[in-house]
């Protein structure tokens, strides 16, 4: 039997997967979490073999890429398959460098899900169709991948901040925000903030 726990914030997606999980005779929901604290007290008490993890967990609350990490930095981590409704290249890289050992969408048929799952308690990496496209890309002979540091000046730059701001939010200087910005418009094909944003959107590089 393979043993799962649930981490979602939403009460019905978590009784959804519930019920559709324990009807396979080889798979048994034994848990459920809303966050990064009661995910370390339910795994630690049943010690399961994958843990479903969604990437948003609420406003306030760790992401699941952070709690990923918490869970695999444990004696004995289980194995975590990310379920999520975001396939940006920034959620999939936080999510896999924290120790997720697959990334699947929400709108994945039930039988996609299941193999996923066992497939996961045996080790085994799974990506979904689009996740894995984006991976490839990123590794393109030729391509010039967009930086960890610049999708987080990208996602500072939807929300509006100006050079000083985001400066501050990274701990760096104007100079080098600049730099960052050069760098992204060049890659981007883009010469403005704005332009900026709207591509990095629609090669799905953020969120919109």
């Amino acid at each position: 039997m393979i043993t799962i726990v649930l981490v979602d914030d939403h009460p019905v997606v978590r009784a959804g997967l519930r019920a559709l999980i324990d009807g396979q005779a080889d798979l048994s929901v034994d848990g459920e979490a809303d966050g990064l604290a009661r995910a370390l007290e339910v795994v630690g008490a049943h010690r399961p073999d994958v843990v479903l993890m969604d990437l948003s967990l609420g406003d306030g609350n760790a992401g699941g890429a952070e709690v990923t990490a918490a869970l695999r930095a444990l004696d004995s981590p289980p194995e975590v398959l990310v379920l999520t409704t975001y396939d940006t290249e920034s959620d999939i890289l936080r999510a896999l460098e924290a120790g997720s050992r697959g990334y699947l969408l929400k709108d994945a048929p039930p039988d996609e899900l299941f193999a996923a799952i066992r497939a996961t308690a045996r080790g085994e990496t799974v990506l979904a169709s689009s996740v894995a496209a984006t991976l490839v890309r990123r590794t393109t002979p030729g391509a010039t991948p967009i930086t960890e540091r610049e999708v987080q000046v990208l996602q500072l730059l939807s929300r509006g901040l100006g050079n000083k701001d985001m400066a501050r939010e990274l701990f760096v200087s104007e100079a080098t925000v600049k730099s960052h910005l050069s760098h992204i418009y060049t890659k981007l094909g883009v010469d403005t903030r704005a332009g900026a944003v709207a591509a990095a959107i629609e090669q799905r590089i953020i969120r919109p």
